[in-house]
């Protein structure tokens, strides 16, 4: 293929896909709901991204939310959303669905005018198509007269340029008037009227793609071999013939009067849990083979094994593996027929598959509770006071961030006196973390509900949980299985609500070093994966080596390791920030009392205006950014 800017262009219908969380229910009686990106194409589109494809979106979506979502998650995933039309007449399309059982997924289709519909001829950028190597376009946008130009002209394009056309037959009755709006899972109907709208389409075609009954209504023909052989008389593309748990049928000459053993390539052994979007995570994996001139058997091995993530978990592209993932599971299978319960395939699939990455942070901490309490308290201030003073440090945070600062920014709050400036955060391209422990308590308990799933629910889904854990080896065995027991329960919630997960591990004893690593072990011994580890800095420098071989052995993706402060003054932090070993996996720091406890005490005893705690907080947190970009140099400036 000649080289080009981007592997894949996917063309076509984008929506917002609503999955009831209640599984068993008919749609009338589901009452919560997940969001992820869906619309066939741009399934594709983000499942080849995640198995390291270069893909581009041409879709419409309104100016509005919605809209605004799918070209964020799409280039969270990597997707270029850069020729994605914003139609400021038009809804964002959306859909409703449910599990009401093995083999039944109720869905509500809301396509009536919607933005992808509204794609005109127009609206397509001839230089794009041609830094892609291959198009994908898939059959809904044939139902329509405009947005059929429009995939004409995306072909004819396409054909002039040397590059390779995809079709995903994608049949929908319901969306060709076929069905009513009740019927959005049906998938078999027949009408003349469409088979000739498709039979025009298929010499366009280095691929086809379709199950049985998406070949029926393709080539007008009702029996299986007619119906490939007549799809082949119009076309010469591969053809594959998707068979469901049976695997698929790669096609790339004459139709055999059966499907042998030298067509048919098999699946994986999964239950089904959801089969909507699974055809999509199927496509997804064969191209990342046949776009990269792979032969057919291993393409079709790597389209099975996505559709088999896809079917066994909740959700469209959500449920698309990674590349990472998917050679994990090629190499060692799983024990697990319902993937979604494989422990260590959810952990490779969370942590291969984040919206944002976080290179070099500098987080301004300041969820201090019982510090400023005692502040409050020995100048008769308030409740009130405490919340005012973290706005002021907040600002100070925002004053180094707003100077295009060397590292990312980020900030750490609490609910009890911090929660207006977590409120506010989200307006701003911070890094956020948000403080879950009950200070002061013997063992781990956390705050807000009894349930801290419950908690949790309610957190934006960038805020990162953050939980403090005091491990002492004097603790006794009663308190250190308290500890585990708290700690598991509040991974398990941050996997099921999406949150981040920040572990701030603090020992306390003798040997502090053996300890820190011995519970990171048993961390990882019990299935909880910290996202970030919060640190104190070892008192052996040489231990660092033991923390990073620890997490590379055990959880390669964790982002990372964040340095605590422990009020020290800035010159022994930056002594700490240079024994770090280049080649430990440092994400940046996490410091609060060392930059505003000063300020504090002066703001809480009436001497420093507001102006001058937040210009005082900036000042110090440019000076540990400093720092610590210039912690390897040999005259380091403070």
């Amino acid at each position: 293929m000649q080289d080009r800017k981007l592997d894949l262009i996917c063309i076509g219908r984008s929506c917002v896909d609503m999955y009831s969380g209640e599984f068993g229910v008919p749609l009338q009686r589901a009452m919560t709901f997940s969001k992820s990106v869906g619309g066939s194409p741009m399934n594709i589109a983000i499942g080849t991204s995640r198995l390291g494809l270069k893909v581009g979106a041409i879709t419409g979506v309104g100016k509005e939310g919605n809209g605004d979502y799918i070209k964020w998650q799409m280039t969270c995933e990597g997707v270029d959303v850069s020729h994605v039309k914003t139609d400021p007449a038009r809804l964002t399309a959306m859909v409703l669905l449910s599990i009401r059982g093995k083999d039944d997924f109720p869905l509500i289709q809301y396509r009536e005018n919607c933005a992808d519909m509204g794609l005109q001829p127009e609206d397509i950028d001839e230089e794009y198509i041609k830094t892609a190597g291959a198009v994908l376009v898939t059959g809904t946008h044939l139902s329509k007269e405009g947005v059929r130009a429009t995939t004409m002209k995306v072909l004819e394009i396409a054909r002039s340029n040397g590059i390779k056309c995809i079709f995903d037959i994608d049949f929908r009755p319901n969306l060709w008037g076929l069905r009513g709006h009740d019927a959005g899972a049906s998938r078999l109907a027949q009408s003349e009227w469409v088979s000739s709208e498709y039979r025009k389409v298929l010499p366009y075609f280095d691929l086809i793609v379709g199950t049985e009954e998406e070949y029926f209504i393709a080539s007008g023909k009702t029996d299986p071999i007619e119906a490939l052989r007549e799809v082949r008389r119009l076309s010469k593309a591969v053809l594959i013939h998707k068979l469901g748990d049976r695997g698929c049928a790669a096609l790339d000459g004459e139709i055999p009067d059966r499907f042998t053993d030298d067509v048919v390539q098999p699946g994986f052994p999964v239950k089904v849990f959801n089969s909507i979007g699974a055809g999509d995570g199927f496509m997804s994996g064969f191209l990342r083979g046949w776009l990269r001139g792979e032969d057919l058997p291993t393409c079709c091995r790597y389209a099975n094994a996505a559709g088999a993530f896809a079917v066994s978990r909740l959700g469209c592209s959500s449920a698309y593996p990674s590349w990472a993932e998917m050679q994990y599971f090629l190499e060692h299978g799983s024990k697990e027929k319902w993937l979604r319960k494989d422990k260590m395939l959810n952990q490779m699939h969370w942590s291969t598959n984040r919206r944002v990455k976080w290179n070099d942070l500098a987080i301004l901490a300041f969820d201090h509770r019982a510090v400023l309490e005692e502040l409050a308290e020995k100048h008769q201030r308030g409740a009130k006071d405490i919340a005012r003073f973290k706005e002021l440090v907040y600002q100070g945070a925002l004053k180094v961030q707003a100077e295009s600062s060397p590292m990312q920014v980020g900030i750490l709050a609490d609910d009890t006196h911090g929660l207006d400036v977590l409120l506010d955060s989200n307006k701003h391209p911070l890094w956020v973390g948000r403080c879950i422990e009950k200070t002061g308590a013997p063992a781990l308990e956390f705050e807000g509900l009894p349930d801290v799933g419950s908690t949790l629910s309610s957190w934006p889904e960038n805020h990162v949980v953050k939980c403090l854990l005091k491990v002492n080896e004097n603790s006794g065995a009663a308190i250190e299985a308290e500890q585990k027991k708290q700690l598991e329960r509040l991974f398990c919630a941050t996997r099921e609500t999406g949150h981040d997960l920040l572990l701030e591990l603090i020992a306390e004893g003798k040997d502090r070093d053996s300890l820190l690593l011995r519970w990171m072990e048993d961390c990882y011994g019990m299935g909880v994966f910290p996202d970030y580890w919060k640190l104190q800095a070892p008192e052996d420098p040489q231990t660092w080596h033991s923390i990073a071989a620890c997490i590379e052995k055990e959880d390669p993706y964790c982002r990372g390791v964040l340095l605590l402060g422990f009020n020290s003054p800035a010159e022994e932090l930056r002594l700490q920030f240079s024994a770090i070993p280049r080649d430990v996996r440092m994400l940046g720091f996490a410091i609060g009392r060392s930059i505003f406890l000063e300020a504090a005490e002066k703001w809480f005893a009436g001497s420093c205006t507001d102006e001058n705690v937040a210009e005082n907080v900036a000042e110090k947190f440019r000076i540990l950014i400093t720092a610590w970009n210039n912690r390897y140099c040999k005259e380091r400036i403070l």
